[in-house]
C-alpha cells in the first residue's frame, strides 16, 4: 500500500525521516511530498527541499520524492493515495493535526490519516530548533543528516 507523508521538511530532519522510515515499514511505499505554500517564505526553497530529501533518500526504495501545491485531498486524489501519515511529538501536535485529518475526511473523500507517534529520542527535534542551531553555526548534527547541515550553514552565510 502506498501512503502519502506530506509537510515543509524545512528542512528535513531525523524526526521526519524516522516517520518516513517507520511509515515504510509499515505501508511498503511512501511518497514523501513537500508543500509548496506560497503564503510563506521557506528557509529553503522547494527545489532546495526536494534536492536535500533525494540526496538523503537516495539509497531507499519505495520512496518517492514529490511536491505539491494546494489541497493535500487534492494531490491524494491525483496520485490515488487514500491515507495520509502524520507524525505527532506533542499533545499540540495531536490537535492541530486531528482538526486537519477531520476536515481531510469530511472533505468528501476518503482520505484517511494515520498518526504514528515520534520516538523518544526525536522528541525535542524540530525544523526551527534546527535552523536556530545553524544560525549560531553550531553542531546540527543532533537535528539532520550532514549534507543538510552543510547547505543550512552554506545558506547561512550567504544571508
Amino acid at each position: 500500500m502506498k501512503v502519502i507523508y506530506a509537510g515543509s521538511f524545512d528542512p528535513v530532519t531525523y524526526g521526519h525521516l524516522d516517520i518516513i522510515h517507520r511509515a515504510k515499514a509499515i505501508f511498503g511505499e511512501v511518497i514523501v511530498a513537500v508543500l509548496n505554500n506560497k503564503d510563506k517564505s521557506g528557509f529553503f526553497t522547494v527545489e532546495e527541499r526536494l534536492r536535500l530529501l533525494r540526496e538523503t533518500l537516495q539509497d531507499e526504495e519505495g520512496i518517492e520524492v514529490d511536491h505539491f501545491e494546494g489541497l493535500l485531498v487534492d494531490y491524494a486524489k491525483e496520485k490515488n493515495v487514500d491515507v495520509v501519515v502524520r507524525g505527532l511529538r506533542s499533545n499540540h501536535d495531536f490537535e492541530n493535526e486531528y482538526t486537519v485529518a477531520m476536515a481531510n475526511k469530511n472533505y468528501g473523500t476518503n482520505l484517511e490519516t494515520v498518526f504514528l507517534l515520534t520516538t523518544q529520542e526525536h522528541l525535542f527535534i524540530s525544523s526551527s530548533l534546527a535552523r536556530e542551531v545553524a544560525l549560531f553555526n553550531g553542531d546540527t548534527s543532533l537535528f539532520v543528516p550532514d549534507v543538510v547541515g552543510d547547505a543550512m550553514k552554506e545558506k547561512m552565510r550567504g544571508r
